[in-house]
């Protein structure tokens, strides 16, 4: 079977677009964001209002991904990571960005200022890199720097030749 990926990190650290540019770049993989596919298929219990966010049901989500994470070449990206089970991905990438980018990322986005706040603080926390180092083994974890289109493509270029090694087809 083909591996998987996952990439995550803090909101506003470019997991989307670097999740979609690994997939279309390896022939037969699929992208899934997930949190589109918990709005798409109810995946959550309701909105948590205060922090303009779903509730997320964990078990549905790893319910629903399950047969295509078993059928491999897909490439997930979310900004929590600690949930799935550890045998669905081969590679986690933990996307980072310093401050003074991922800032006006949020603000672009159009997030409060609590929102923003609360994310700027869980990336000099590393909230998300903590939680990948304890739920998934060292040697598959990768912690990549993503504050410019040039970090963004060589992440995408270290990823694709990763993979591709795996494949067979470097």
């Amino acid at each position: 079977t083909k591996p998987n990926v996952l990439i995550t990190g803090t909101p506003g650290t470019g997991k989307t677009s670097t999740a979609d540019r690994i997939a279309s770049e390896l022939e037969g993989f699929q992208h899934i964001n997930v949190s589109e596919l918990v709005k798409a298929k109810n995946l959550h219990g309701g909105k948590d209002e205060e922090y303009d966010c779903f509730v997320l049901d964990e078990d549905k989500i790893c319910d629903e991904l399950e047969d295509q994470m078993t059928e491999g070449g897909i490439i997930v990206d979310f900004h929590t990571c600690d949930f799935f089970p550890e045998r669905w991905f081969d590679l986690v990438v933990v996307l980072r960005a310093d401050n003074d980018v991922l800032y006006p990322r949020l603000e672009k986005r159009g997030y409060s200022e609590k929102k923003i706040q609360e994310n700027v603080e869980c990336e000099i926390m590393c909230v998300v890199a903590e939680d990948a180092r304890q739920s998934y083994r060292e040697e598959i974890l990768w912690e990549l720097s993503s504050n410019t289109v040039e970090e963004l493509e060589d992440n995408v270029r270290k990823v694709t030749q990763q993979v591709k090694a795996w494949c067979g087809s470097a």
